[in-house]
């Protein structure tokens, strides 16, 4: 590790001094907030960039400093991925089989958050579809393009505490619907994958793991009212007094980005593997649902990390090795 991060670290500040040039990587989510950044970041220290989004043409005005970034044999190129329609998410994933090109690192960080009740084209619900199937599904089907060494981040939140995944209930079939237990459920589900894909793919090097980018306001909180946000505020800010912690405060977007790059690129493998991690360091075990930070024990829960894999394999159609 080069350099000792916090939670105020940015992305630049993390990889500076880093050269990526000859590195590969996918980022999803290209078209607003995080991604774009990432995205930004990554070409500016070398790296060649494909990023997907669902909006190409939303992509392709937000990705403009992208494109101004690249320098030396840096590269940006868009794809498109509706990770709310597995058709979408076949047909990106045969494009990229089809191209052969390796990657170095792949950053799911396109996702949803506490939104309507409501469905993907594939009839599952909207954000555990999204932000858990979608990504699975693609992920999993270029798993034979990662280079050995090579490394996947999956995008997770502190809102991994609002739920546990319901494997005999995915879709809210018999259970009443709640935004944010769904959205709480989607981002389990996305450390849970990093556990399973980490422990099936460690052997040739390929490492995974989830980070929390910590509180940002980007298009995310679409869905979210200002006085339910002020709400939320309120309500974390009560627990974290009454631990002892220190205030919530939001993070800029450099700031929101940067672990997920300190995770792909900067912290060791082994460190990271199979891991959550926030404010650029692999978090502690938390069993209190109300403290912000840390990680709930049943989101690294290794069997419970293969179930949800065979639960998500059932749901899709689809058999990984």
């Amino acid at each position: 590790m080069t350099g000792t991060f916090g939670a105020e670290s940015t992305t630049d500040e993390v990889l500076d001094g880093v050269d990526l040039s000859g590195k590969r990587v996918l980022v999803t989510g290209v078209s607003a907030g995080l991604g774009v950044e990432t995205a930004r970041t990554l070409v500016a220290h070398g790296a060649q960039v494909v990023g997907a989004a669902r909006d190409l043409d939303k992509a392709r005005k937000a990705t403009d400093g992208v494109r101004a970034a690249v320098k030396g044999r840096a590269g940006f190129e868009l794809i498109a991925l509706d990770l709310a329609s597995l058709a979408s998410v076949r047909a990106c994933a045969d494009a990229l089989n089809k191209a052969g090109t390796p990657f170095d690192a792949v950053i799911c960080n396109a996702g949803i958050m506490a939104c309507p009740k409501g469905t993907t084209a594939d009839g599952f619900e909207t954000q555990f579809g999204t932000n858990h199937l979608g990504h699975f599904v693609l992920v999993n089907r270029i798993a034979p393009l990662l280079r050995n060494g090579s490394r996947l981040v999956n995008l997770s939140s502190a809102g991994h505490r609002f739920a546990d995944t319901d494997i005999d209930d995915p879709n809210f079939e018999r259970t009443p619907y709640s935004e944010f237990v769904a959205y709480g459920r989607s981002k389990t589900a996305n450390i849970l994958f990093a556990v399973e894909f980490d422990r099936r793919h460690k052997g040739r090097g390929v490492r995974a793991t989830a980070v929390h980018p910590g509180g940002i306001q980007t298009e995310l909180g679409r869905h979210m009212t200002p006085e339910l946000i002020q709400s939320m505020v309120k309500s974390i800010n009560e627990a974290q007094a009454s631990g002892g912690r220190p205030a919530f405060s939001w993070k800029s977007i450099p700031q929101g980005a940067a672990t997920s790059v300190w995770a792909g690129f900067v912290a060791p493998a082994d460190a990271v593997g199979g891991h959550y991690c926030e404010d650029c360091h692999v978090a502690e075990i938390e069993t209190n649902p109300a403290a912000r930070g840390g990680v709930q024990p049943y989101a690294l829960d290794g069997e419970h990390a293969k179930a949800l894999w065979a639960k998500s394999e059932a749901m899709v159609g689809e058999t990984f090795a």
